[in-house]
């Protein structure tokens, strides 16, 4: 299949046939126009529920048999009846026993017959009465599946991708467990659509980067590019703990028992120095973004300290290189549902796109702009492309202040140094409350007041030239817009939203299966300060992302660290600071001493992209008065909320 080159360019609509068939289901007076999209017009009630096993073709679990993952299938009758084939939505999880999906935490159940009653989310209720058939599939180690959980691997990914290419013929699937009847997909057309947040999303992502036929879109939520970046930065550990112990989280009673051999290349493949090895290659999806024929709508929350930001720049930047159709959200939140933070307007947008991949319809979805950005707390901007036309990268120079560590931020070259010690117990936000401050554990370079606005788009990145006194030394570089706003408080237990008791339902019910789902509203904090993008680094990495060094105390070493991708208007009064500091608490793990760090200014320097470029800084920054040094701490939300060790969905 040709890969398609932009954005504006889509599949061919419906064929003659397929609009007469559609035109079928409308109104006499209506069917004299071209339908704009799927109408809920097939009964949930009375829909197929089902459940095969397709075969992965691996044995994960050194049983000595093919490994069968459990595929729970909810369809409209009235199709099959026709003699009508239907495009699937598909959510792939290892979630669905042990955790739950969404912010009410739903599980599958099954009636007598092992069918699925209650399909967790809304997807079911709302697409299989428009036409729709949804599957949900459990990843292979989970629930009522055969093999193990890999975190990402090629058990993991070939358990959604077996689906697909069984969707399309090309594998076989079986009544039972362990049985020989075969069940065949003859219901389906095999266009599919895969959808999920979190690891949900990162199976989407991986099946996407086999370039396997059929699979028409994806609709990644918070879900992650790399596995490699969701467990450490340029050699420094985000967690303290490795891909075994979230293996051993969803595996299931039975694959715990027989899955010791995999957990075993977990540990011996993801060593805690942070140095990257095969396993990692085997889960980076961005190095094979070449292979994507699906379409990609991209959803991430700006503030996701889960899985971070870095995660959607560099998936975007090699989609966008090897001229994948995309389509984005951003949001102030931290890791949370679309469905949580924008409901009516997700599940209006959501359908139209999968009208538009999957049924063919002419619906205006890809004349409209591609990016949706959150400026305020429900408060949305639209970009027709992104990042922006313009967006072109400055080159920010620190340099020293009047005070120790309070420095200016500018676009010519600074002199001396700047020193600070790692403390392992303050975070960005303690360093960000104290920016006017000298303190030791950080430098900070700041510009004066903005003269006009001042928009970020796209990813950063920070060149360090940095002195050590200690053979090892973490690093972290992080942008702030110093001014007062009002955000959604992305350090809250809700990550930016407050769950209601009042529901409100989206498709049909059945007694089993309710479509209501308890309201939100934006959680909102009042601050002084906000942090725009983080990027942290592992020193002993100077000379490689891919392998660490000790460092010999005393000399001089130059690394640039990768900064999340971001989307941010620092607005006309307010300052934007670069502050560059040692661990950033709960977000890194400390390195095993505690380093000073010499910087040498005039080697030390950021490029960030800004829409009109070094010109757009420039002006900003014209006759912008700087700031009196003060003592004064800024307020911001509570320090860095990172209790969540894994990539799951439920608040």
């Amino acid at each position: 299949m040709p890969k398609r080159t932009r954005f504006t360019t889509w599949r061919p609509l419906a064929t003659a046939a397929t609009a007469a068939l559609l035109a079928t289901l409308l109104t006499p007076a209506a069917a004299h126009a071209a339908p704009r999209g799927s109408e809920p017009v097939h009964s949930y009630e009375n829909a197929i529920r089902e459940a095969v096993w397709v075969d992965t073709g691996l044995d994960g679990d050194g049983d000595g048999k093919a490994d069968r993952v459990a595929v729970d299938i909810v369809r409209p009758r009235e199709p099959a009846r026709q003699g009508r084939k239907i495009p699937v939505i598909m959510d792939a999880s290892p979630y669905y026993s042990c955790c739950g999906r969404g912010n009410e935490s739903q599980k599958k159940t099954y009636d007598a017959n092992g069918d699925v009653v209650r399909m967790p989310l809304f997807y079911d209720n709302y697409f299989v009465p428009r036409g729709y058939a949804f599957v949900g599939v459990d990843l292979a180690g989970t629930n009522r599946s055969d093999g193990c959980v890999d975190v990402g691997g090629r058990s993991d990914i070939q358990s959604a991708k077996a689906v697909v290419d069984w969707l399309n013929g090309r594998a076989k699937a079986y009544t039972t467990r362990t049985g020989t009847t075969r069940a065949k997909a003859a219901w389906t057309n095999g266009k599919t659509g895969m959808i999920g947040k979190s690891w949900d999303g990162t199976i989407a992502n991986g099946v996407a980067a086999t370039g396997v036929e059929g699979l028409e879109t994806i609709v990644p939520i918070s879900a992650i590019s790399s596995w490699y970046d969701y467990y450490f930065q340029q050699g420094a550990p985000l967690y303290d703990s490795g891909p075994d112990w979230l293996s051993n989280y969803v595996n299931s009673p039975d694959a715990r028992a027989r899955c010791g051999a995999v957990q075993h290349k977990l540990v011996d493949g993801a060593p805690r120095s942070g140095d990257w090895t095969p396993l990692w290659t085997e889960r980076d999806y961005v190095k094979a973004a070449r292979k994507v024929r699906a379409s990609v709508f991209l959803v991430h929350g700006m503030q996701d300290l889960n899985v971070r930001m870095k995660h959607v720049g560099q998936w975007w930047d090699a989609l966008a290189k090897n001229g994948v159709e995309r389509k984005i959200w951003l949001s102030q939140t931290g890791h949370v549902d679309p469905f949580d933070f924008r409901r009516a307007e997700w599940v209006d947008t959501l359908h139209r796109w999968f009208d538009h991949e999957l049924m063919g319809y002419d619906n205006g979805i890809d004349r409209e702009p591609m990016a949706d950005i959150e400026r305020g707390p429900d408060q949305w901007d639209t970009s027709r492309v992104w990042p922006p036309s313009g967006t072109r990268a400055a080159t920010l120079r620190p340099d020293r202040g009047t005070q120790a560590g309070v420095g200016t931020l500018g676009l010519h070259r600074g002199h001396g140094t700047e020193t600070f010690t790692d403390d392992p117990k303050l975070s960005e936000t303690d360093w960000a409350a104290q920016i006017d401050k000298s303190t030791p554990e950080k430098a900070g370079f700041v510009t004066g007041s903005l003269t006009r606005d001042l928009r970020l788009s796209g990813s950063s990145e920070v060149t360090v030239t940095a002195t050590p006194s200690t053979p090892t030394a973490h690093l972290s570089a992080v942008l702030v817009d110093i001014g007062p706003a009002t955000i959604r408080d992305y350090a809250d237990a809700g990550e930016g939203i407050t769950t209601l008791p009042d529901r409100t339902c989206w498709g049909p019910s059945t007694a089993g299966d309710s479509s209501c789902f308890k309201e939100t509203e934006a959680k909102t904090a009042d601050v002084d300060y906000t942090v725009v993008s983080r990027g942290w680094a592992d020193l002993g990495n100077h000379a490689s992302d891919f392998e660490g060094a000790p460092l010999t105390p005393g000399k001089r070493y130059t690394i640039t660290l990768d900064l999340a991708a971001t989307d941010h208007v620092v607005p006309k009064g307010h300052r934007l600071a670069l502050i560059v500091a040692g661990t950033d608490k709960d977000l890194i793990d400390p390195p095993a001493d505690r380093p000073k760090l010499t910087l040498d200014l005039s080697r030390t320097s950021a490029r960030v992209p800004f829409v009109g470029g070094a010109t757009a800084f420039a002006r900003a920054t014209a006759g912008a008065a700087s700031a009196t040094p003060d003592a004064t701490l800024l307020d911001g939300v509570r320090e860095p909320r990172t209790t969540h060790r894994v990539p799951e969905g439920s608040q």
